[in-house]
């Protein structure tokens, strides 16, 4: 009986009560970090809030503002300027030269675009195929190529091409396939500058494209590949069939991303050419400089600036809206 002592193979055994187990609310954490969670969150995130507010929202919003005044040269010295509307932007959609401008860095964009996408899917797929020594050697030669500045870059390119004594004009000419090229100036001349233009802008764009497209390829599972060869699928019919899909998000993402940057293009081409030919390499980006900074009409260089913005803008919502509805992660 409970509460009496028992004898079990002659030894006493006092019997012990039954544990309870106490249940309850959870007990709330001591102290006050819980509560003040938040306000460390926002406390760590206010300075880079800050510098997002100073180097990136304040500008826009000034050029915003800027677009609807006749800020000038005047307004540079005096300070005084008068808010015109959109003035400004009826001026630029009457202007040929806009539209023209447009026209151009629109086939310009799609031509480097299409040519640096192109050429990287080629070397990225080469990668694949060289042994680890050359294929360290072309990774260190594509990431010194993307790490040389533009400025830089841009006038190396420039002195390669100079009539004279320019390194391309003498190779062209010792190779006898254009005949005697040493005094051919490039940049004075409409297409040869596209040329020189398309090639360095291609240049400088491959080594990004070639090495993101190698860390996909390198991370599709080659069972894809096999299957598809022992079906008797070749090497053309595996890579559009098997490799291009898996490939697909990773080339959106990265043709989106050169489409902004090449509709943005001005150091290249404003190093190279000027603009020149008499305006037949004037992009968006050049055309937006001269308005602003030659011509010191700021106000109509601002609106300039938000249309180019708001057109890029445009290509982002359709590229995020073809992602949202295929089902695939941002």
């Amino acid at each position: 009986m409970p509460g009496t002592d028992q004898a079990i193979g002659g030894h006493r055994t006092v019997p012990t009560a039954p544990r309870r187990t106490v249940t309850g609310p959870p007990r709330k954490a001591t102290g006050s970090v819980m509560g003040r969670g938040p306000l460390v969150a926002w406390a760590l995130l206010t300075p880079a809030g800050l510098v997002m507010l100073a180097v990136t929202v304040a500008p826009i919003v000034f050029l915003v503002y800027a677009s609807f005044t006749d800020y000038d040269q005047r307004s540079l010295f005096t300070g005084a300027f008068d808010v015109v509307g959109a003035r400004q932007y009826t001026d630029l959609l009457a202007d040929a030269e806009f539209w023209r401008s447009l026209a151009r860095t629109v086939v310009f964009t799609a031509a480097m675009v299409t040519g640096s996408v192109a050429i990287g899917a080629g070397v990225a797929q080469l990668l694949t195929r060289l042994g680890s020594a050359l294929r360290m050697t072309v990774t260190v030669v594509l990431i010194l190529a993307w790490a040389m500045p533009t400025v830089a870059s841009s006038l190396v390119w420039k002195w390669l091409f100079q009539p004279g004594y320019g390194v391309v004009n003498w190779l062209l000419t010792q190779a006898g396939l254009f005949g005697d090229m040493t005094d051919t100036d490039w940049s004075n001349s409409a297409p040869l500058a596209y040329v020189s233009i398309w090639l360095l802008i291609v240049w400088q764009a491959v080594p990004f494209i070639a090495l993101t497209l190698y860390a996909a390829l390198i991370q599709m599972p080659s069972e894809f590949q096999e299957a598809a060869r022992l079906d008797g699928a070749g090497e053309w019919r595996v890579w559009w069939s098997v490799t291009l899909p898996f490939l697909r998000p990773t080339l959106t993402l990265i043709t989106l991303m050169s489409v902004i940057w090449d509709f943005n293009v001005f150091n290249q081409i404003w190093l190279v050419s000027a603009g020149g030919p008499d305006s037949a390499t004037t992009t968006l980006g050049v055309f937006a400089y001269r308005t602003a900074f030659v011509a010191f009409r700021v106000g109509q260089g601002a609106a300039l600036s938000v249309i180019t913005t708001v057109l890029l803008l445009a290509i982002t919502a359709l590229y995020v809206r073809r992602l949202l509805r295929s089902g695939e992660d941002l």
